[in-house]
């Protein structure tokens, strides 16, 4: 049997090699994903390649973690996943992109996918991590007056008092 034959993403990773070089990207497996780790300089370029050349044009799923002070992690602190999937051969793949404090920043994928906007949105508002290039990072879930990042795993269970200080709104101006 050929390589191609036992893994589905093999014509893929050969493209993404070819176009982009050896060591651009490492991959792993987890319950049946496959899973893509790039750094946060090549996020973009090899978002592209998977969209133009590799067939991934569905973003369906973007999200982040927090691993701060997860066990036997030496990786970044915050780490953001694109679950891609191709429409012609249900193939899926996740891109993990990791970055750290202080400042954690990636580029946006809101040129490449339309859909990506309130997704990145939701990431920043919850975890703090700001995407360059985006046209509208503003908070979506938590009020504008909100400083912390509540899904942070340094953020405590309980709040830091932010709610007492928010402005009451009727029905009517909300």
């Amino acid at each position: 049997m050929t390589q191609a034959a036992t893994d589905p993403h093999a014509a893929t990773f050969s493209t993404l090699a070819g176009l982009l070089g050896e060591g651009v990207f490492s991959t792993s497996t987890f319950k049946d994903n496959v899973r893509l780790h790039v750094s946060p300089g090549r996020l973009i370029e090899v978002l592209t390649v998977l969209k133009q050349r590799c067939g991934f044009e569905f973003l369906s799923e973007l999200g982040g973690v927090d691993y701060l002070e997860y066990p036997g992690r030496t990786r970044s602190r915050f780490e953001v996943h694109y679950v891609l999937l191709n429409l012609d051969t249900t193939e899926r793949l996740i891109v993990k992109v990791g970055v750290d404090d202080p400042n954690p920043t990636l580029p946006s994928a809101y040129p490449l996918w339309r859909g990506a906007d309130w997704m990145e949105r939701e990431i920043f508002d919850m975890y703090g991590i700001e995407f360059t290039g985006h046209p509208d990072l503003r908070r979506i879930l938590m009020p504008e007056e909100f400083t912390a990042f509540p899904l942070r795993k340094d953020y405590p269970l309980r709040g830091r008092g932010e709610r007492h200080n928010f402005p009451k709104l009727s029905r009517g101006e909300s």
